[in-house]
């Protein structure tokens, strides 16, 4: 990756704050080998139930950043290691999560970048329940199906469009 979250920060300040660019809430820990990435969003809408996070996972990821909306329950986990590994195997950029994730040690190994509120060891339900490639709203801030979005370490951005100057 060859771009620095304040750079794009800078270099589109005319953008900020409106819905071509916005600032996800510094809430969010950091998991996974890759602390710097991007990639256009894949968005779910879940409560408590990983099943959709599964299935989506289980798809070519081509370079996307999944982004699950969990209602920031602090209640379960709706992404843990087994879910990392593959996600990793089928060539997702990342993961940010509305919510919480687990088997820390195991994310940690894999080379994806992962975002979320919280750990939590308990697993969520099984129910299948949600909505995919939708519109979603994580503290405020509305995330499109193929909007951008970019994470380091510093935070994690959410574009319209892919930005400019940017791998």
């Amino acid at each position: 990756m060859t771009f620095a979250t304040c750079d794009l920060c800078d270099a589109n300040e005319d953008k900020l704050g409106t819905a071509a660019l916005a600032v996800l809430p510094p809430v969010f820990i950091s998991f996974g080998k890759r602390q710097v990435f991007s990639g256009p969003a894949r968005t779910l809408k879940v409560h408590e139930d990983n099943v959709l996070v599964r299935s989506t996972l289980e798809t070519a990821g081509d370079g996307q950043v999944l982004v699950v909306d969990g209602g920031g329950s602090l209640r379960c986990a709706l992404v843990g290691g087994n879910l990392g590994v593959l996600a990793q195997k089928n060539g997702w950029a990342g993961i940010v999560v509305n919510g919480c994730v687990r088997d820390s040690a195991e994310l940690n190994a894999c080379d994806i970048g992962v975002r979320a509120l919280a750990l939590h060891p308990q697993r969520s339900v099984r129910k299948g329940v949600g909505e995919r490639d939708i519109s979603v709203s994580i503290a405020g801030v509305t995330i499109a199906p193929g909007a951008w979005i970019y994470a380091d370490a510093d935070g994690v951005l959410v574009a319209s469009e892919k930005l400019a100057n940017t791998a």
